[in-house]
């Protein structure tokens, strides 16, 4: 399948001449090519357009489209009315038409021919046109069209300066396409200019004037304030110290001996302490007591007495009946 870009101002002839600069390795500049002219009705122009996207061909195959404009009564006397028709001209390699025209032949039924291409006659008011010799080209129609043997262009058919319509033969030339035309389908459309915004300005009120009210000097009445008192200091003092340092003193002083009287009142009080109530010992604590002190008494080092026989099975016995040894263990170790 082919991928379809479009080349605007631009010729046949003038893509031919860079087709090797343009594609590079897709075109192959000694391929022989042929042209022929295609006349589908004009509601169908954009499938033909983007024909070369459903079809496997092995060169870029150029598409130009004429639109008769002054010379379209001369179609009109063939029986042809041109607004009902679009008219495309093809440069494509030899090899590549049984596959381009394959789907329209055999699907749709399209009517090959030949037509005569014929330079517009000078009586036709053409502002630019140039002389050529007729060339003789196959033609292919829709069916719902009618056959004309003529068909008139102001320049060579590969001469035509319109949009060109490239499909080129490998979808991994997309990049390429993309990079040197516009991909059909995506447009030259303008991008919108951004609006600037609008800055409104509001109305600024004006602010009202000071009223200036002048006061008659008589109306202004100032209240007098009341007289306070002075506090009385009393200068004789019959307690109390007379400097900083009398008062440093006499607060240290008193404060030793509030403390010496605290502690001499708590050494008189005499608190009795609670008895000491010893719980009673399970035979397993009083067997595994005896078995430590045994070892010490033999002069056995703490660490060694795990090695007793005795020694895992009182641990055994004490684990079932909930008896924890190691506290025991410490208190016979540690005082010894």
């Amino acid at each position: 399948m082919g991928i379809t870009a479009m080349i605007p101002g631009t010729t046949i002839d003038g893509l031919l001449s860079e087709g090797k600069e343009r594609w590079q390795d897709i075109f192959d500049a000694d391929a022989m090519r042929m042209q022929v002219m295609l006349i589908c009705p004009r509601k169908e122009r954009k499938i033909l357009e983007m024909h070369g996207d459903m079809v496997e061909h092995g060169q870029p195959v150029i598409g130009v489209f004429h639109r008769p404009r002054a010379e379209a009564r001369l179609l009109e006397e063939q029986g042809l009315n041109p607004r009902d028709a679009s008219f495309e001209f093809l440069d494509l390699a030899t090899t590549d038409l049984g596959p381009w025209m394959q789907h329209m032949i055999t699907s749709e039924q399209w009517i090959r021919g030949s037509v005569s291409i014929q330079p517009v006659p000078f009586s036709v008011d053409v502002p630019a046109q140039r002389a050529f010799e007729n060339i003789t080209m196959i033609c292919f129609r829709h069916p719902s069209l009618p056959a004309i043997e003529r068909y008139y262009l102001p320049f060579p058919p590969t001469s035509i300066p319109n949009k060109c319509f490239v499909s080129l033969p490998r979808r991994q030339a997309a990049e390429l396409a993309r990079q040197q035309a516009e991909i059909l389908g995506v447009g030259r459309a303008a991008e919108p200019a951004t609006p600037e915004p609008i800055i409104q300005e509001e109305p600024i009120a004006p602010s009202p004037e000071p009223v200036t009210e002048i006061v008659e000097v008589d109306e202004v009445t100032i209240e007098q304030p009341d007289s306070v008192p002075l506090p009385t200091v009393e200068t004789n003092q019959s307690e109390g110290p007379q400097s900083v340092t009398d008062a440093i003193t006499k607060a240290t002083t008193d404060g030793f001996d509030e403390m010496q009287a605290a502690g001499d009142e708590l050494e008189t009080v005499d608190v009795p302490l609670p008895p000491v109530v010893e719980e009673p010992q399970s035979e397993i604590e009083i067997e595994f007591r005896a078995l430590v002190t045994e070892l010490i008494a033999n002069g056995v080092e703490p660490s060694e007495m795990v090695d007793d026989p005795r020694w895992d099975s009182i641990n055994e016995r004490a684990a079932a009946v909930g008896f924890e040894t190691w506290p025991v263990f410490m208190e016979l170790t540690s005082v010894e």
